[in-house]
């Protein structure tokens, strides 16, 4: 079952990541899995050889990155059902001052005109979290509102706080209640505490302790705002995120089982129209995105600077998982994109084969 993949992962670890977990469901079931590498390999910038080497698993966490958008998506649009957002109401209504243009439908877009990062740590060093959160929620509009598409992490900030003035409780909280907890996904969260099963990242000698980053969010604006944010901060297993895409595709989704109704998960997935990207967009996820999606070109999902990425094929019933962490020990690697493309491919492969009988 795993022999396939297993020889596509063997092939870009170490070169590539140093651990690289993969999954592939087909109509719901697991179809493939593999795991190799080591979820600490390095010790420092250099690449020098770590003194333990813990083997990666099935069962071992992964940094997601900008995968964590998609978490912070569902979190609004179970708002939007309950009544407590509206889609297209101004985020000035939970954020006074804000431009009344924006909308979270343009927050989960990346067409509200915001820039696509702000390092707030340089720009704030002395101050904490919530004084940087709020310098967030103030940054000026730098492009047309409306499109055309600018991917912006600055914009999810946005919509993370937004979702927890609506929903009444910080981020961290909604996504535990009306996501994980709702699945069942025990190793799926913000600031981790299995630190013997979590992957290192970076190399960051500005970080306090030794080695690379091991169990704190790699990201640096999310790392100034304390490890949970609209954008990226949280760590899960591949299991946990095959369930969680699995909730997200149209053929597996039950009434009342799952974290959204079926007509928000179909707005969810349906081209919102923003112009000038190199896929077509839903909400808060990338439809066909070339990046991501090797041959499965009607698949949505996302990807995350880590290394890692959740694609679902609807039309094929297929859901596939890869994490790594292609950032360890430094970032700018080559290869992630060829591994992700012959992931999609294997289960290209498994989607075409016939059932046994």
């Amino acid at each position: 079952m795993t022999d396939r993949l297993g020889a596509v992962l063997a092939g870009a670890v170490p070169r590539v990541c140093a651990a690289a977990v993969a999954l592939i469901a087909v109509d719901g079931s697991v179809a493939a899995a593999a795991a190799t590498g080591e979820l600490v390999r390095y010790a420092d910038a250099e690449g020098t050889l770590a003194a333990e080497r813990p083997p990666a698993g099935h069962d071992s966490i992964f940094d997601l990155a900008s995968i964590s958008k998609l978490f912070t998506t569902a979190v609004l649009l179970s708002l939007a059902e309950e009544g407590a957002i509206g889609l297209d109401e101004p985020v000035a209504a939970w954020i006074p001052g804000h431009d009344p243009r924006v909308t979270p439908r343009r927050l989960l877009t990346h067409t509200a005109g915001l820039p696509p990062t702000r390092r707030i740590d340089l720009e704030l060093p002395g101050a904490d979290a919530s004084e940087r959160m709020e310098a967030m929620l103030r940054t000026p509009i730098a492009h047309p509102v409306g499109g055309p598409y600018l991917y912006s992490d600055v914009g999810l900030v946005i919509a993370g706080r937004v979702a927890e003035l609506a929903g009444g409780a910080p981020l961290d909280a909604l996504v535990r209640t009306r996501v994980t907890d709702v699945l069942g996904l025990p190793d799926t969260g913000y600031r981790p505490t299995a630190l013997a099963r979590v992957a290192a990242t970076e190399w960051k000698p500005e970080r306090p302790g030794p080695g690379c980053v091991r169990g704190e969010v790699h990201d640096e604006t999310a790392y100034a705002l304390g490890g949970v944010a609209g954008h990226a901060g949280l760590f899960a297993t591949a299991g946990d995120l095959l369930a969680f895409g699995e909730a997200l595709r149209p053929a597996a989704i039950r009434q009342g089982g799952a974290v959204l109704r079926p007509g928000s998960v179909a707005e969810m997935l349906r081209d919102q129209g923003a112009e000038g990207a190199a896929f077509r967009h839903g909400l808060g996820v990338r439809i066909g995105d070339p990046g991501i999606v090797g041959p499965l070109s009607g698949a949505f999902g996302h990807s995350g600077f880590t290394g890692t990425s959740l694609v679902v094929d609807p039309a094929r019933g297929l859901t596939v998982v890869l994490l790594t962490n292609a950032v360890h020990p430094v970032r700018g690697r080559d290869g992630i994109r060829e591994l992700r493309h012959a992931v999609a491919l294997e289960a290209l492969r498994l989607s075409e084969l016939q059932p046994l009988t």
